[in-house]
């Protein structure tokens, strides 16, 4: 291992720990040369499938891309970046043993849909209103009314009914 700050080659292991559940290794490594310590971690290169956007384009599939859409849907909500991590993990877990070349996003979105429909209800109807692109707040209270348990988890009451309007 490359040493980053004199980059000698010569650096020694000074301490092996797991991470993340055992898919991940640290070590803590001490350079020979400059006798700098740094922190290295080793992992699995997962494979995954290219995603396919409703336009046809064709990207690789993005762990960060799927955790900023998360962390924008769950802003100012009570809930952990670990459980995000979480989500971001069997999402793409799921799609690496579902899925081997090709998945589309609607696919992706669907997933995360399911994961956040049983976390947090909020943070679910923030997420399904971008998935969805509705192109307009009557489009979106239009499927409301017309198929609620599209967006809302069933036995939740997220608006009031009609005749209950004052």
């Amino acid at each position: 291992m490359k040493c980053p700050y004199c980059q000698a080659q010569d650096t020694r292991v000074l301490d092996t720990r797991m991470h993340k559940g055992g898919e991940q290794i640290r070590r803590r490594r001490e350079c020979i040369q400059c006798k700098s310590r740094f922190t290295t971690q080793e992992g699995l290169l997962e494979d995954l499938p290219f995603i396919v956007k409703k336009d046809g384009r064709r990207e690789p599939f993005s762990k960060e891309k799927v955790m900023r859409g998360i962390q924008a849907s769950c802003q100012k909500r009570p809930i952990s970046l670990s459980e995000i991590e979480q989500i971001v993990d069997r999402v793409s877990r799921s799609i690496l043993n579902r899925y081997e070349k090709e998945v589309s996003s609607g696919v992706i979105g669907q997933m995360v849909i399911d994961e956040l429909r049983s976390l947090d209800d909020v943070a679910y109807i923030r997420f399904a209103s971008v998935y969805k692109s509705f192109r307009d707040l009557d489009e979106f209270l239009e499927t409301l009314e017309s198929n609620p348990e599209s967006l809302v988890p069933q036995g939740n009451k997220v608006f009031r009914e009609k005749n209950n309007e004052s």
